[in-house]
């Protein structure tokens, strides 16, 4: 991280227009007097916050945390709650008090939550009673029985409440980036392994958040869809944006394919974020709709969370308004290190995922371990002001930086004479048939034009002949039909090479992804691996 980060965070916000502080709870302090009567966040349940009542009820917040629970400078505090008003009051409530604050998100479970809470040190977690049908009031009593000194709060919209003249002194600010002390941490989900802890700063979180607010060119008279979970680090981003921006976020404590995007066409949205699976929702909607735009004043589809098709850029566009998909990509350890910008040409927004954002290092390298030219494919390595020192449990930093302290991916992707980054997959999701690399997203890219074809996911499968074979996972368009060689036929005509044309076609009701839109690809090799490959649909 550049020492001088600080400056260059206040001199980008001034530009334009913006504010900005070198902590969270400052910056709440500054929009609130900047923008006091201006709405924040617009509940689909009807609820609202403006930028002032968010300070007032993080402060109250606050204040009850710290005299029920103790929670104070340095606390570390798991919570695992919705996307509700609370939820981002409890953010604010947790920067007042200088706590570590360890955000889950909704699908972990004991096995999870367990193993977090123990190796984050925390000593509250705080949970709702039940939510979709899941008790998380149960799950963390249990944790708690088998751990000494971890208090559990149930949360059902209720937060403590407390005078905030009973809070004590806000810590000093950092005079460097490099100073910030960590106030985040994020778990990566983990498929085979234990979850891994990314510890950030406020700096760290906050050049990512700037960074998406400026290429998206977010105003403050801008409605902003956050309609995946709160706690994942890219809700964390959109609330430092709004503050940064003084823009609303529209919130829904459960994406639903046909009250959402009707409670985001209510409410005029401009910024409809934020993945596939929510732009592929918008767009049904606007189909059964007709000839009327839903989103009538829509500038943007913000996107990230995992490589959109090209063909839903266009299909947005064309058929609701706006400029299109505008995506980022990053992870967990490095959010938003490469966004699109909302003034790209259309065929960049498409097929890219846009440029290095200010103060990223990136290069790729190739599987020989050399620095790969424009236009080559290799994995992707980086350094910037939001890229994370290190992991919580350091013996982990070895395999995830390499010999010059770049953060290796685990991506694959190339970058182009203009400097735009396509991502291409996952150095684990290369599907090597008879030696030959297969990129799984070129396959699922192609398929999706197909006009029957609503979702799809490429696998790699063992094989005893070839090593791996290439599986189709296709979810269909109601009324439609797809098969084994009709696939085939579709992606010769494309002039797809064809030793990676896949093998195998299975057929589902949807493409099952978490709820950042990333398809849940070792779900599905877990479940197809011992379909027989018969050269059509098992």
């Amino acid at each position: 991280m550049t020492a001088d980060f600080t400056d260059q965070l206040a001199e980008r916000a001034a530009a334009r227009g913006w504010v900005s502080a070198p902590t969270l709870w400052e910056l709440v302090e500054r929009r609130a007097r900047a923008t006091p009567d201006a709405t924040l966040a617009h509940e689909d349940s009807g609820r609202e916050l403006t930028f002032a009542g968010y300070r007032d009820a993080c402060l109250r917040a606050a204040a009850g945390l710290h005299a029920e629970f103790g929670v104070d400078r340095g606390t570390s505090v798991s919570w695992e709650l919705p996307t509700w008003n609370e939820s981002l009051v409890l953010v604010g409530a947790l920067a007042r008090l200088g706590a570590r604050q360890n955000p889950l998100i909704p699908i972990y479970r004991g096995r999870e939550v367990g193993f977090i809470t123990k190796q984050s040190a925390a000593s509250l977690l705080i949970v709702p009673t039940v939510y979709r049908g899941f008790d998380f009031e149960a799950m963390a009593l249990e944790i708690a029985a088998e751990r000494t000194g971890l208090r559990i709060l149930v949360v059902d919209r209720d937060l403590p409440d407390g005078d905030p003249g009973d809070l004590p002194e806000t810590e000093a600010p950092p005079a460097t980036a490099a100073d910030a002390p960590i106030r985040w941490l994020f778990y990566t989900s983990g498929t085979t392994a234990d979850p891994k802890g990314a510890p950030h700063s406020d700096l760290t979180v906050m050049a990512s958040a700037l960074a998406m607010a400026e290429c998206l060119d977010i105003r403050a008279d801008d409605v902003s869809a956050l309609v995946f979970p709160f706690t994942h680090i890219g809700g964390i981003g959109w609330l430092i944006a709004a503050l940064f921006s003084g823009c609303t976020v529209l919130t829904t404590e459960s994406f639903d394919p046909v009250a959402t995007p009707a409670f985001l066409a209510d409410n005029h949205v401009t910024l409809a974020g934020s993945g596939t699976p929510f732009h592929l929702a918008y767009l049904a909607a606007q189909r059964v709709a007709g000839d009327e735009p839903i989103f009538p004043q829509v500038r943007s589809y913000p996107g990230g969370g995992a490589p959109k098709p090209p063909q839903l850029h266009h299909d947005l566009k064309r058929e609701i308004g706006g400029v299109g998909i505008v995506s980022g990509y990053g992870l967990t350890e490095a959010p938003i290190v490469v966004m699109a910008s909302t003034t790209d040409p259309s065929d960049k927004l498409a097929d890219t995922e846009g440029r290095p954002t200010p103060g990223v290092d990136l290069i790729v390298v190739g599987l020989d371990g050399r620095l790969a030219g424009p236009g080559a494919e290799g994995e992707i390595r980086l350094k910037g002001p939001q890229v994370i020192r290190g992991y919580l449990d350091p013996a982990l930093d070895a395999q995830a930086f390499d010999e010059d302290g770049y953060f290796r991916s685990g991506d694959l992707g190339i970058v182009d004479d203009d400097g735009y980054v396509t991502i291409t997959g996952r150095l684990k999701d290369v599907i090597i048939r008879h030696g030959e690399n297969i990129s799984a997203k070129e396959v699922e890219d192609l398929l999706y034009t197909h006009p029957a074809v609503a979702d799809v996911a490429v696998i790699g499968l063992p094989d005893p002949k070839t090593g791996e074979r290439a599986c189709a996972v296709v979810a269909v368009k109601e009324g439609r039909s797809f098969d084994f060689d009709g696939m085939v036929a579709y992606l010769k005509a494309q002039e797809l090479r064809l030793q990676a044309i896949p093998e195998q076609l299975e057929l589902v009701e949807a493409v099952p992804r978490n709820p950042a839109g990333k398809i849940l690809k070792h779900t599905l090799r877990e479940r197809f691996a011992s379909m027989p490959n018969t050269g059509g649909v098992s």
